[in-house]
């Protein structure tokens, strides 16, 4: 093939650092994709759950025969007719060795756990005819007391397993005396008792439910050779593995397809019971099957977040200089220990020092069991509970020292120029800017003036008063190095798998191991592609979710998919252009160290020959003439180990109006400036921040999961469970800095959880500035309108100083609360290498 010879093209617009409409949202924004409820099978049948109404009860009958005679129904099973068939739930991060976690079978048997546990399964050939039946199954329960309080539970006052012994599950401690990377917590408090300031505080954070846009919704075709399962889930790929290693189905005849997803949040990052038992049923009736979850059950029996309390002690000299900090946390799991929950608490654990210098630190969690949901991984993922905690904590700390809340943590945080920076936990932080991004919050916020208008409504006695909160935050994120992941225990690793296809006409397929539920991977992806091969933006097809077309991957959470599956796939691009490079030399009749590549061309250095990528994909299809030993083929793949965490930051500033009089709460303005690195698409990371600081706003004003004495849940439906709408809600001021990440090519940091780790700090903050003259010093979560006004009259619901010296033991080596376990081993070796 003879190449073109003519003058370079002028240089294209790049596509990084554009603003793209995402290309997914015409098909998803109308609806017309492929939703796993809307797929349907010939013959398919359809399922419907029993599930108990008693958090903890021993199951003495079940009787299925009406439910069997009822019309349309194919089978009904109980747990104890399934009984190995139907594998069992794992836990893919056992914290400790001596971690103590019960059987999670799928149904039940025996005994359940928390109110909404499966005890029985209907199968029938319409959705309604399902659920009419399982109202017919007939199930005799002993009802047993169900632990519920967090505090109690771990004091084991009731036991939500007996068999266990316990409620405790585990106990991980890091200590940065012990490893090596600070000095003696305790040494550093009694220093500040006796000669500086020791602030000691307790925090509660509520139970959340991720309340996802889809409901969960799994579908199993046995047909043929191999067992396709469709699921909305955010890891395929994982729950593929999970299936195989627990149900005994070779892996190799499991094919797992994630379609279009509505959103996870963390609430899809999960392997669930009805996984299970609708491959199960689909294998035990040989047919396809369905099932669909009501938002109710979704509410009730998905699993949910946080739920922790929190103790710290905070040591500083008088001047306001941080000297340690000592964090003692009560995590509830729920029922049973989930995929990743028991590892929530310990993703925090290196996040609680945050931003700043401390000399010395000591974080020790308990995990606990309880008959509640179990509880995992909810948007941010323990990192928003250490933000939480450590920016209030600064707060308090201004007002102790009497200076501005911006100025205590300036006088406290890494210098730019100290970067990068080994912290306390262990963890090397490679790039930030916090004078920069707090610099531009002040301006974007105004906040001398709304400072100077807080004075003049409280010299005035105003009855509404203003009050400004500030959140400056970091977090790890991009899961991670797998050697440090292995370190922790956890059962996966961290890297990330990506191909690129050149096809014969010159267009691009992108395969990619990570798995979206709404982020926008398809067009960010496309634009990176597109500005590495200098394609067209349209000319790239991102293919992802299905385990039979990308057969390796790790999946989406923890704001991995751009810093890890995005490196990835600048690996497999530039291994396209390195091939091509061969063929264009070869082609031009040019040694390839005289070729230079850009805007998809490659050219011989100082002529006006050249030769375009897509040229050259058209004549490696044919093949006709190609360097001798090459193979006709220019698609290459990579897999992606990053080196270190990723450490996006930002300052987020809050004004809230309380009204003294009433307790009411009004956002009166909210901006934030983070800094993620190098942006791939403005408009796609504002829509991340924006959805995130709602998420984050929604937990410190409205969202609570709340149980009642039996271990029912009361907030079971959006009337009680208070999801907010955007009538709710404000605009949003949003800009960001730029310091590029040092670990990966792009220079990109996550940004999906940066808005819900901030900004509940920043509100809560907001809120209690409001009230701090009037002696309130804290106000539990969600801060309602009467617990603001309750806080305000002084009914004991402000908090302030932690009192329940019992209730909440700082734990030591070797048992905590009467736990014989061993600390959990800590080591984050080689994580900022």
């Amino acid at each position: 093939m003879t190449a073109v010879q003519d003058a370079p093209a002028a240089e294209t617009r790049k596509e990084i650092g554009r603003d793209r409409r995402r290309k997914e949202d015409q098909r998803l924004i109308t609806g017309r994709t492929r939703w796993t409820d809307n797929i349907v099978l010939p013959g398919m049948l359809h399922l419907a759950m029993v599930r108990s109404p008693f958090a903890h009860a021993t199951i003495t009958s079940i009787d299925t025969n009406a439910a069997k005679a009822a019309t349309n129904v194919v089978d009904v099973v109980t747990g104890e007719e399934l009984g190995d068939f139907q594998g069992v739930l794992i836990n893919a991060w056992p914290i400790t060795p001596e971690q103590k976690a019960p059987t999670h079978l799928p149904v039940a048997t025996g005994r359940v756990a928390f109110a909404g546990e499966i005890v029985a399964v209907v199968a029938a050939r319409t959705a309604a005819e399902a659920r009419d039946a399982a109202e017919l199954v007939d199930v005799e329960y002993d009802v047993l007391p169900p632990a519920l309080d967090l505090r109690e539970s771990a004091a084991d006052t009731v036991l939500a397993h007996p068999d266990l012994g316990t409620n405790k599950s585990a106990l991980w401690i890091f200590d940065s005396n012990e490893a090596g990377t600070g000095g003696d917590v305790e040494a550093a408090i009694a220093e500040a008792r006796s000669d500086g300031i020791v602030i000691e505080r307790e925090y509660r954070q509520q139970r959340l439910i991720p309340a996802f846009m889809e409901p969960r919704s799994t579908v199993v075709d046995p047909t043929g050779e191999q067992l396709t399962v469709w699921s909305a889930t955010q890891i395929p790929h994982i729950l593929r593995f999970a299936l195989a290693a627990t149900t005994g189905i070779p892996e190799s005849k499991l094919r797992v397809i994630a379609p279009d997803v509505g959103g996870g949040f963390g609430g899809k990052l999960q392997t669930t019971p009805e996984e299970w038992i609708t491959v199960a049923l689909a294998r035990r009736t040989g047919r396809p099957v369905k099932y669909t979850e009501t938002r109710s059950e979704s509410l009730m029996s998905a699993h949910h977040g946080r739920d922790q309390w929190q103790r710290l002690t905070l040591a500083a000299d008088r001047q306001g200089n941080v000297k340690a900090l000592k964090v003692d946390l009560l995590a509830d799991l729920g029922a049973y220990v989930s995929l990743v929950g028991g590892g929530v608490p310990v993703l925090g654990a290196f996040m609680y020092n945050a931003i700043y210098k401390f000399p010395a630190y000591r974080f020790a969690v308990q995990t606990v069991l309880t008959n509640k949901t179990w509880t995992d991984a909810y948007r941010g993922a323990g990192r928003p509970e250490a933000t939480f905690a450590i920016e209030r904590l600064m707060d308090e700390l201004a007002a102790e020292v009497g200076v501005d809340p911006l100025a205590i943590r300036e006088q406290n945080w890494i210098k730019h120029e100290e970067f990068p920076f080994t912290t306390v936990a262990g963890l090397e932080y490679d790039s930030g800017n916090y004078e920069a991004a707090t610099a531009r919050a002040k301006e974007m916020f105004g906040y001398d003036e709304l400072r100077a208008e807080q004075r003049r409504r409280r010299e005035s006695g105003d009855p509404v008063q203003l009050g400004i909160g500030v959140s400056t935050f970091t977090e790890m994120c991009g899961l991670a190095p797998s050697r440090v992941l292995g370190s922790l225990d956890y059962g996966a690793g961290g890297w990330e798998h990506a191909s690129v296809r050149m096809l014969a006409t010159g267009k691009v397929e992108v395969v990619t191991g990570t798995s979206a539920h709404g982020q926008g991977h398809e067009t960010a992806f496309s634009q990176i592609v597109a500005d590495r091969l200098g394609v067209p933006f349209e000319d790239v097809e991102v293919l992802h979710g299905d385990t039979q077309v990308a057969h390796k991957g790790l999946d989406t959470y923890g704001s991995r998919s751009l810093v890890v599956g995005g490196e990835a796939l600048v690996k497999a691009t530039d291994k396209v252009v390195e091939k091509a490079k061969v063929v264009a030399a070869h082609m031009l009749e040019a040694s390839a160290d005289d070729l230079e590549f850009g805007d998809g061309r490659f050219s011989v250095r100082g002529t006006d020959q050249g030769v375009a990528i897509q040229e050259i994909a058209s004549a490696v299809f044919a093949a006709h003439d190609l360097p001798d030993g090459m193979e006709p083929s220019l698609d290459s793949d990579a897999t992606f180990d990053p080196v270190n965490f990723n450490y996006p930051h930002g300052t987020h500033l809050c004004a809230m109006e309380v009204d003294t009089e009433t307790g009411a709460l009004k956002m009166r303005k909210y901006v934030c400036c983070d800094d993620i690195g190098n942006v791939i698409n403005p408009l796609i990371v504002a829509g991340q921040v924006h959805g995130g600081l709602v998420q984050g706003i929604a937990q410190a004003l409205w969202e609570e999961a709340v149980y009642d004495d039996s271990g029912t849940l009361v907030s079971g439906s959006f009337v009680d469970y208070l999801l907010p709408t955007a009538a709710d809600t404000i605009s949003f001021d949003v800009d960001h800095t730029t310091t590029p990440s040092l670990t990966n090519t792009l220079g990109t940091k996550g940004v999906g959880e940066a808005g819900t780790i901030a900004s509940t700090p920043a509100v809560v903050n907001a809120v209690v500035d409001a009230v701090r003259h009037l002696g309130v010093s804290d106000i539990q979560m969600p801060c309602t309108p009467e617990r603001v006004w309750k806080a305000i009259n002084g009914d004991g619901a402000s908090g302030g100083p932690a009192t329940e010296e019992a209730a909440m033991p700082h734990f030591e080596a070797g048992g905590a609360a009467g736990n014989q376990e061993q600390p959990g081993r800590s080591s984050t070796e080689g994580a900022g290498q």
